[in-house]
């Protein structure tokens, strides 16, 4: 195997630490009474799953994991994911309150958030990074020793942790920046490429956890003639190459595409990987990031599989609490800049994401457990620093306005009955006709670019009444303040967009239902006041106090405040007919939502670090409208005038009263009125919306 060859010398030299700690763990099990309860107990856990990863480790680096029958391979799937599996959970050290019960509310948060690390050997092992099972191993026997002289203080147990982390930064985002970066490392498309993909054993030999949703849709793409999986895959393919084109950037420039997608999908990425290797693009397909000190807390980026257990996600989401302090914040800032420096070359032959979304499983309502770990506002404060401080660095390696990507999603099996055509539908939708809608958009952006402001209320039962404050044009023959965006980065197509000025946009957004992040909000409000949110509310809580947190916490990711980075209109009422049809509304990704209806980006603009860039639409003129009051400080100081945040907010069509655009006199021009398009020239999008 390829990748066993990449880490040979690498396993090689850290084979020896390696055998001490799989020795020193397996006397865990032996010694009896060494440590005192309820911490044993503990311990002997651990050991027990390093037990089991050191296994397969052995049988990973024999091969012997290829010969399994396909029920074998799931047997060992379930045994390493069974201890998080929802049906488990209450009692798994994994869960922090459960943790925090067992082994104290100090003692047990640090140790659950360390167990939540130490499964990360379950995708090491596979891809035989021995190096990473190693630390992480050493760092248990540590721990263990602490115990054995009596149990520690929690400052003890919280200085080993910080330690651990700070000091293996050096390894653990190097990596996490090469994987991104280097086709060299071609583990998962490996086997994409060289697998037989109508046997689902291929899906057990990437480490991930295999529930039914990557079983169904792998068999339901085999059904699929070559024809529909070469469409799908254009579609993705194609639109990314229209991304540069229509940003006037030079792909030819270019030799890396980064690949996301979501398993069970692997036809149609071995179709992308062939079609993107025809425009001069190999790809990188890397895992997401499994170190909590790389992941990102409200998203995975990179290859995976379904969620074993969605509230373990949630409940770690924010682990890296237990050591972000300044100093490891300018140690993770020094290591990134060292490691773009080694990977300079690589840097600069990257494109950018080329991303697979899914959509269709069912929904998440967490749970605010009392001992997982949360960021305390010096850490939140610390946290935006880095993105701050981090981003220049990354687009010197790799300019913002060299690069561009491209987003598709797709349905999973969890949709419902409806899945074969459903999905069918939304190959449809991510096909649509091209020149029509971007000929329909034109139409939008001239009723829009002649206001002032553009006032958006709801429907029935919605309470939306927002002012949106549009840039002015100097020169409206060269110039616009909305972009006409079709399919290229952005698939399916059907939007305009602007970022509004801040000055004078005030009013509330108000949603019933809004899917946002992989969890369901009832009842969103967010007051806006020049631009800022300066209050906001939900119903997902008895407490109104817990849902004013869920919001901070999923919608302005922990900022105590964001700007209206973007007003946009969704015109692919097509869309909306479907999601209306089988009545998946709720269960639609931002991806798709945000073409179906008015939509409000908090955070920051679509043009970020990109803005002086020069954009034009397809008519030739100039977007004008990439900045606002705070993206201009980047001229005076960075750290002020960018969030690292951009999430829409849709009002769908259902919802939805007026779009008005109001001219400088006060003359009024709708664009939608009674949740329907009224400007000249936009009629044929109400076809679809026809007897809803």
């Amino acid at each position: 195997m390829k990748y066993q060859e990449l880490w040979m010398e690498t396993n090689t030299r850290i084979r020896e630490r390696y055998d001490l700690a799989m020795e020193r763990i397996q006397g865990f099990l032996q010694e009896e009474g060494q440590v005192e309860e309820p911490f044993e107990a503990y311990f002997v856990s651990m050991a027990r799953f390093v037990e089991m990863i050191e296994k397969l480790a052995r049988m990973q680096l024999r091969e012997e994991m290829d010969g399994l029958s396909l029920e074998e391979l799931a047997r060992w799937n379930h045994a390493l994911y069974e201890d998080i599996l929802p049906q488990n959970y209450n009692k798994s050290y994994a869960n922090p309150d459960y943790a925090a019960e067992i082994l104290g509310s100090g003692l047990g948060q640090y140790l659950s958030a360390f167990y939540a690390q130490l499964r990360g050997c379950i995708v090491f092992a596979y891809e035989c990074r021995l190096e990473d099972i190693t630390i992480l191993c050493e760092t248990l026997i540590e721990l263990y020793n602490m115990f054995e002289e009596g149990i520690p203080e929690k400052k003890s147990v919280a200085s080993v942790l910080y330690w651990f982390n700070s000091d293996y930064t050096d390894v653990t985002l190097p990596y996490r920046i090469r994987e991104q970066l280097d086709p060299g490392l071609s583990f998962a498309k490996d086997i994409i490429m060289e697998s037989d993909l109508s046997d689902l054993r291929y899906l057990y030999r990437f480490g991930e956890y295999i529930s039914e949703t990557e079983q169904k849709t792998a068999a339901f793409l085999n059904t699929l003639p070559e024809e529909t999986i070469e469409r799908m895959a254009s579609a993705y393919t194609e639109g990314y190459r229209k991304g540069f084109e229509v940003l006037g950037r030079d792909l030819s420039k270019k030799s890396t595409v980064a690949v996301r997608y979501e398993l069970g999908f692997e036809r149609m990425i071995r179709a992308a990987v062939l079609q993107f290797k025809e425009m001069g693009l190999e790809t990188a397909i890397y895992r997401a990031a499994v170190w909590s000190v790389t992941q990102s807390p409200s998203r995975k980026v990179g290859y995976h599989s379904a969620s074993p257990n969605r509230q373990y996600d949630y409940d770690h989401r924010y682990d890296q609490a237990v050591y972000l302090d300044k100093a490891f914040k300018e140690r993770k800032l020094a290591v990134l800049k060292t490691a773009y420096e080694a990977f300079r070359k690589e840097a600069a032959a990257y494109a950018g994401p080329a991303v697979v979304e899914t959509f269709g499983e069912p929904q998440f309502e967490p749970v605010n457990k009392k001992a997982a770990w949360a960021l305390s506002r010096q850490q939140e404060k610390l946290l935006t620093s880095y993105a701050n401080e981090s981003m220049p660095i990354v687009n010197h390696y790799i300019p913002a306005d060299e690069t561009s990507f491209t987003i598709i999603a797709f349905p999973v099996p969890g949709i419902g009955p409806d899945f074969e055509e459903i999905f069918a539908e939304t190959i449809r939708i991510n096909t649509l006709d091209y020149g029509m809608y971007q000929k329909i958009q034109q139409d939008i952006i001239r009723v829009l670019e002649q206001a002032e402001y553009v006032q958006v209320t709801g429907g029935e039962g919605n309470d939306t009444d927002i002012r949106v404050t549009l840039h002015p044009l100097r020169d409206v023959e060269r110039e616009t303040n909305f972009e006409n965006c079709v399919a290229d980065v952005n698939i399916p197509l059907g939007e305009v967009f602007t970022s509004p000025r801040l000055a004078g946009t005030q009013g509330l957004l108000h949603v019933g239902r809004a899917y946002l992040g992989g969890i369901q909000f009832k009842d969103l409000r967010l007051w806006f006041q020049d631009g800022m949110v300066v209050r906001y509310s939900c119903e997902n809580f008895e407490d109104p106090e817990e849902g004013k947190k869920l919001i901070r916490q999923e919608i302005l990711k922990n900022h105590d405040t964001l700007p209206m980075g973007e007003f946009a209109i969704g015109t692919n009422t097509v869309a909306y007919a479907m999601a209306e049809r089988f009545q998946i509304q709720e269960k639609l990704p931002i991806l798709i939502a945000e073409k179906m209806g008015p939509h409000f980006a908090v955070g920051d603009t679509c043009y970020s670090w990109s803005e002086d860039a020069p954009m034009y639409n397809p008519d030739g003129r100039e977007m004008v409208a990439k900045e606002n009051e705070r993206s201009a400080l980047r001229r005076e100081d960075v750290s002020k005038a960018y969030f690292g945040c951009h999430l829409d907010i849709t009002v769908p069509y259902s919802e939805l009263g007026d779009i008005v655009a109001v001219l400088p006199g006060g003359t009024r021009n709708f664009v939608i009125r009674g949740g329907r398009f009224a400007a000249e020239g936009t009629q044929k999008l109400n076809e679809a919306l026809e007897g809803r």
